[in-house]
């Protein structure tokens, strides 16, 4: 194992007890569905959404994560129903999850809507102890190990024009990290996550739209963290952006809209933590597909993208 391996893996075991667990891509705000399941359905149409991140270029064994996304409204936008796929790589560990999601709302005036959100489903973190090369190849800690982790969650998120603020707790089961073969992590455990986002879209001419956003995390038995937001959309097509991650990056952004049913995403997180000296930021590229189904969707207005 090479000694930029080694430190990946030493980071990450240091990290079960105390840091970020749940893996966040920096293009959330264009896939809110994978931090509040309330989300569901807000496009009203059906909306598809994959977005890959590779973390800590150039570091051997640094993360690298998938997530896909699909939703719609039902039953004239009352209804949300969508599933969450992700797989997130880390050094020797492999962590496949799947939620259905599924999403209530409540009209509040005639142009406010409250959302009531649940989601359910399991994570498996696959780990494959004998990739870290050991000099004592009949050592018995070393080895393959799986562990199933059932979880489930809940939020609200409430929409007011052109405003919406969301509060949520995707995953309220503390479970054992590792299924494990040694009883070095035994007892780590993912610890709880609270998010609170927020933001709203504001015109500032015929051309140019402003979008600020930002999310709060709280974690139990870590630091509270947040991101700050902001875009410039032109012309409803093309948005340029930047955000700012607290003690970890700033992260400049771009947005295309290709046409009705097409958007893509990059982000590039330049690395402001002790990380740097190792790694040459992260990439992350996005790409949505939305489209209205008639039978589903018939006579219901579709909101705009921004």
């Amino acid at each position: 194992m090479t000694a930029r391996y080694s430190l990946v893996f030493l980071f990450f075991i240091s990290s079960l007890g105390v840091a970020q667990q749940r893996p966040l891509q920096s293009l959330y705000m264009f896939d809110p569905l994978l931090i509040n399941p309330a989300y569901a359905g807000s496009q009203v149409q059906l909306s598809a959404t994959a977005i890959y991140r590779n973390q800590w270029v150039n570091l051997d064994g640094a993360p690298k994560t998938f997530t896909q996304t699909a939703h719609s409204g039902f039953r004239k936008y009352r209804v949300g129903i969508g599933y969450i796929l992700s797989n997130d790589q880390i050094g020797i560990h492999n962590d496949v999850g799947f939620y259905g999601v599924y999403s209530y709302k409540i009209p509040v005036t005639k142009k406010s809507t409250l959302s009531f959100g649940l989601q359910g489903g399991f994570n498996n973190l696959r780990s494959n102890y004998a990739l870290l090369d050991p000099k004592q190849t009949n050592d018995p800690t070393i080895g393959i190990s799986n562990k199933f982790n059932p979880n489930f969650g809940a939020g609200l998120y409430y929409r007011q024009g052109a405003f919406y603020a969301g509060l949520s707790v995707p995953y309220i089961l503390d479970n054992k990290i590792i299924g494990l073969i040694t009883y070095t992590a035994s007892t780590a455990r993912q610890h709880r996550y609270y998010y609170l986002m927020s933001g709203f879209t504001k015109k500032l001419s015929n051309i140019v739209k402003f979008v600020p956003s930002t999310l709060i995390r709280i974690q139990e038995a870590a630091p509270l963290s947040f991101d700050l937001n902001a875009f410039l959309v032109f012309y409803d097509a093309v948005g340029l952006g930047c955000s700012y991650r607290f003690h970890d990056s700033v992260i400049p952004m771009f947005e295309l809209q290709l046409n009705d049913n097409f958007h893509v995403g990059y982000a590039y997180d330049i690395t402001t933590s002790a990380l740097n000296r190792y790694s040459n930021g992260s990439h992350e590229i996005m790409i949505n597909y939305r489209v209205k189904i008639p039978r589903i969707h018939k006579g219901l207005e579709c909101p705009s993208y921004w």
